[in-house]
């Protein structure tokens, strides 16, 4: 695990979030379910990029090349997002998905493991906007001890090798610590490869 507080500043910080509303008007947030239960997540998200991540009761988690609500495209990943990826990845493919999560002053996001992609090489790129989340980061098994950050606004975290498969999840979110998201909340963008390079 690689965490890199401020990388970036308030001026990367803003143009980050107008490329965002750009993506969110052409693919809206929308609300995902559990597997099975059907139970309706805490956050709400949307993607950009070629694949998406999305879960639903009837087909659960999975990646497909269109928004669930909508039935079109995803738009591009905006190109600082890939820029950054490129900086701090150490991985030579560009990602493939760009998994966008608005996190409300009462939403949450449990232990879990980002293991539905193909690559396991790649690692997963994260970058936080708006209020401070609480972040809790284990081992590789849902009973290793786990640690606690407070990941500010421009702060970006990257999972790989041995910490690929870390649980990890937010939680809570600490209302009223940034200014950049006139609404309050937390973006969190995830940055993946999905499929090994041929």
């Amino acid at each position: 695990m690689h965490y890199f507080p401020q990388r970036l500043d308030g001026g990367a910080q803003t143009a980050l979030l107008a490329a965002l509303r750009a993506v969110i008007v052409i693919a809206p947030l929308f609300t995902p379910a559990m597997p099975r239960s059907g139970k309706p997540m805490s956050v709400r998200m949307t993607n950009c990029g070629p694949l998406g991540w999305v879960t639903d009761k009837e087909r659960g988690y999975r990646y497909q090349g269109t928004h669930p609500v909508t039935g079109k495209p995803w738009p591009p990943i905006p190109s600082m997002l890939l820029d950054l990826w490129q900086d701090v990845s150490d991985y030579p493919f560009p990602p493939e998905a760009c998994l966008v999560n608005y996190y409300a002053c009462d939403a949450k996001m449990g232990l879990h493991q980002d293991k539905d992609e193909e690559d396991f090489a790649a690692p997963v790129l994260s970058v936080s906007l708006g209020d401070t989340g609480v972040f809790r980061v284990g081992g590789r098994s849902r009973k290793d001890p786990t640690q606690r950050f407070e990941l500010k606004s421009g702060d970006v975290v990257v999972l790989g090798g041995e910490d690929r498969l870390a649980y990890h999840g937010i939680d809570h979110i600490l209302a009223g610590t940034s200014g950049v998201l006139p609404e309050g909340g937390r973006f969190n963008l995830t940055l993946r490869r999905v499929t090994k390079p041929k």
